[in-house]
């Protein structure tokens, strides 16, 4: 709370410090057994303080002298006042006599004050009493002396370079005590401090920031934050660094896209440095600048798109440091880029739709096969077994149109050409009448619709025409056979 209110008192130092001197003491803690002093007191210079002290006794204590001993931080211990309630005030030879003196002539409160103080009056203030039959009883005040300092800072130019070099100086001058002196920046780099001794026993705290000085460092903001016992706040004094470095060139405007007979086309050269470039040139590594090509001040225009301007361009920017320049290779085409990226966009865009309509086709293909399997409308499970050729023949082997001999057992099958019989053959084709040259291939135990064999399923052989007709079976031209239609299987 004193230390508030010494903040709110740089404006009004008059009676300041008396004011101070009696809220400290108020809330001063008991430093010793009865004595009650404040523990710490704050003062400006040219201000009057006051320093407090009571003997807070019980009964059976005698006060017999009280006396205030200065012990500055240089220097040995000086009575500066002594009080006898018989002999009244005393005041040694020191260096606060004539400005030290008693507020009340009693031994209960012999609180003192010292006017036009001065900043080497800092130090402790020891109240000590005689008494009986406890002896000596003591309470110590320590008075600090303030001084607000003068807060300066400045960014220092410096050169683009490889190592650590100092970018801003920040001093806090004069003050009491030392100053705390921070950085804040974002800006990588390391920050030191130091202190001197200043006039009347002030402090004078400097803090450098260091770093790697760089071209992307330049112009970042950099703050130095002062902290001060007198400052209802810290203050902040903003800066930006100030990094000299070489031009830093780069060509902008060309989009790959310069055609034959493009009007206005168009480059800039952008260069930035600390100094800022003075002298920007533009020059083509081909040789002369060609006639189509305009320039003014660090824009160059090509009016009209020939081969005379597909080269190399060149930007060079200067500043008190030296030069620098950057290249930009232009390419002349036929037509323009939009025009081929509209083809390709459009074969892409067929190649995509072909693409779904394959893919649609043969997913309504697969789905429409198995919506045939689940309706049973596949192939059928068993097939007749188809005529076969006799061998050396084109014709197709038919029941032979002689009935074979009595004397040959069932079973037996007649070439219609040869007349020799075929055996071996398959149980469910004997005694059918058709004449066949190996086991047909087809399983006889598959059933058809209604659940019969293959061998059953077929009906007994009959000679007559209209039974022939019915099965399909056609009267041949040679010794009245018959020929059965061609079968596709």
């Amino acid at each position: 709370m004193a230390r508030d209110y010494a903040g709110k008192c740089l404006d009004f130092r008059k009676n300041c410090g008396l004011s101070i001197g009696l809220i400290i003491f108020i809330i001063g803690d008991v430093t010793g057994q009865h004595v009650k002093v404040a523990e710490e007191v704050e003062s400006y210079p040219g201000q009057m303080v006051e320093l407090g002290c009571q003997f807070m006794g019980t009964g059976g204590i005698e006060l017999t002298q009280v006396s205030w001993i200065w012990e500055p931080k240089e220097g040995q211990r000086e009575n500066i006042a002594v009080y006898h309630p018989q002999f009244g005030a005393s005041y040694p030879d020191s260096a606060l006599k004539g400005r030290v003196s008693f507020l009340h002539s009693s031994l209960d409160n012999p609180s003192i004050q010292i006017t036009g103080v001065r900043m080497t009056d800092e130090g402790k203030y020891v109240c000590e009493y005689a008494t009986y039959p406890s002896g000596n009883e003591q309470g110590t005040t320590t008075l600090v002396m303030l001084a607000k300092p003068r807060n300066t800072a400045s960014a220092v130019t410096v050169t683009e370079g490889a190592a650590p070099v100092v970018v801003a100086h920040c001093e806090s001058a004069d003050g009491r005590p030392g100053a705390h002196i921070s950085w804040e920046t974002e800006a990588p780099g390391e920050e030191s401090s130091s202190s001197r001794a200043g006039a009347e026993n002030t402090v004078t705290v400097v803090s450098e920031y260091r770093l790697v000085p760089t071209a992307k460092d330049d112009g970042k903001d950099i703050t130095c934050v002062i902290t001060h016992r007198t400052q209802g706040a810290p203050e902040s004094l903003p800066m930006k660094l100030s990094i000299e470095y070489l031009p830093q060139v780069r060509i902008e405007g060309y989009d790959s896209d310069w055609y034959r007979g493009r009007t206005d086309a168009t480059l800039v050269c952008l260069a930035t440095g600390n100094p800022e470039p003075t002298n920007i040139t533009w020059t083509v590594v081909s040789g002369p600048m060609p006639d189509s090509v305009q320039i003014r001040e660090n824009t160059l225009t090509v009016r009209h798109v020939d081969e005379a301007v597909n080269t190399t361009f060149t930007c060079e920017a200067q500043n008190r440091l030296g030069a620098s320049k950057h290249q930009v290779t232009t390419f002349i085409t036929e037509k323009p880029m939009v025009d081929i990226a509209i083809g390709t966009i459009i074969g892409a865009v067929i190649g995509v739709l072909l693409l779904l309509v394959i893919i649609i086709v043969a997913i309504f293909m697969i789905r429409k096969q198995r919506q045939n399997a689940e309706n049973g409308d596949g192939p059928p499970k068993y097939k007749p077994p188809p005529p076969v050729k006799a061998e050396g023949s084109t014709e197709m082997l038919n029941k032979s149109q002689d009935p074979p001999p009595e004397s040959q057992p069932l079973g037996h099958k007649y070439y219609e050409t040869t007349g020799e019989p075929v055996t071996d053959l398959d149980a469910n084709e004997e005694g059918n009448g058709y004449t066949v040259g190996a086991p047909s291939g087809w399983d006889d135990s598959a059933q058809g619709p209604n659940g019969e064999t293959a061998s059953e399923a077929l009906p007994p052989y009959s000679h007559t025409p209209e039974h022939e007709a019915s099965r399909g079976l056609s009267p041949s031209a040679r010794d009245g056979s018959f020929v059965s239609p061609a079968m596709y299987v």
